[in-house]
């Protein structure tokens, strides 16, 4: 299965964009809310159209602007899974499901499918329930059973965790994973948590303003981001303005240091990003004077803050993140940092 968007929308604020390919699994959209996620997923989907350009879902033309095709959502074969489920209030979970048979006329097919379908997502014993006597796990799972049970080609998924406790969303992301495993058929999901994204995709796009800045498989993106707001999605706390000193070397003015990295410095960096537990106190290489100024305290975690010894009053302080039982019993006189851990960011 392969799906190609390449699609431009005028959206007033700015002008959706994109381009991309997906095949073999999920495909996650990685961006802040309003950079223009969800109304790609309507333009597949069919509920909105594009301005122009061109969707095509294993070979098969949902939409073409030069050739004036616009298939209709019901001729997709597209599911899609709204962010709060969009379950009949005053139909049963039965019901529900049923509504994604409607193309079937056999009974008796209509009713193995159903079953089928129930003992999958582990709803047997709740036919008879409305989605307000159920969780939000359970009104979750309905609506997915209502999208599969047609059989869709393409599955998409708009921030499926949203309506839902956080308590619940780890559980829940690994039911789903294991469900997707089944469905067999590619699948788009959206989501503006980058660990979301790192737990159920295959693949990453990193959207912002109407646009894919860049495409690469999940730890690939995290290992190696490539522009400065790939970087803060993927969660990287120290982003700093840096410029191409040498081959392996990046100047930090605001830092007041050079750092060597394990990758070659190309023209046209704009600056670097360092992870927050990169830093190590017994680290030999790229290793600077540093000054406490002050801690946070998580559950599990300390975020410890320095800054460089000629670091400038104006830039803020560095993040350190470091379990609770490896707090230093005194704050490390000096830290370093490994080259490969040098994020080098162009835009």
């Amino acid at each position: 299965m392969s799906l190609i968007v390449d699609i431009k929308k005028d959206l007033g604020t700015f002008r959706l964009d994109v381009q991309f390919t997906a095949e073999n699994g999920v495909t996650c959209l990685l961006g802040a809310s309003g950079c223009g996620k969800s109304m790609t997923l309507k333009c597949i989907a069919g509920i909105e159209r594009p301005d122009s350009g061109h969707i095509e879902l294993d070979g098969r033309i949902l939409f073409d602007s030069r050739s004036g095709i616009d298939l209709p959502p019901q001729r997709r074969r597209v599911g899609y899974l709204f962010q709060n489920y969009a379950l009949f209030p005053n139909m049963t979970v039965r019901q529900n499901i049923l509504c994604g048979l409607c193309r079937v006329k056999d009974r008796g097919e209509k009713e193995h499918l159903l079953g089928d379908m129930l003992h999958l997502m582990q709803l047997e014993g709740l036919e008879n329930h409305k989605p307000s006597q159920l969780s939000g796990g359970q009104q979750q799972r309905v609506a997915l059973a209502r999208i599969l049970v047609s059989d869709p080609q393409l599955l998409l998924l708009d921030e499926p965790f949203s309506a839902l406790d956080g308590h619940l969303r780890d559980a829940l992301k690994i039911e789903l994973r294991d469900l997707l495993q089944h469905y067999g058929h590619e699948v788009i999901m959206v989501t503006h948590d980058r660990t979301e994204a790192y737990n159920m995709s295959r693949e990453i796009a990193v959207m912002d303003a109407g646009r894919i800045l860049v495409k690469k498989g999940t730890k690939a993106l995290f290992a190696d981001p490539g522009s400065v707001q790939a970087a803060i999605l993927t969660g990287c706390k120290n982003v700093i303005t840096a410029w191409r000193a040498g081959d392996y070397t990046v100047e930090v003015p605001d830092w007041g240091i050079r750092l060597q990295t394990k990758q070659e410095v190309r023209e046209g960096l704009s600056a670097i990003g360092i992870r927050a537990h990169y830093f190590g106190p017994a680290t030999p290489q790229n290793r600077f004077p540093v000054e406490y100024v002050e801690e946070m305290e998580e559950p599990f975690e300390l975020i410890l803050q320095f800054r460089y010894q000629n670091q400038s009053k104006d830039s803020p302080p560095i993040w350190w993140r470091l379990p609770k039982d490896k707090r230093p019993a005194s704050f490390p006189q000096e830290l370093g940092i490994a080259p490969a851990n040098i994020l080098l960011l162009y835009d």
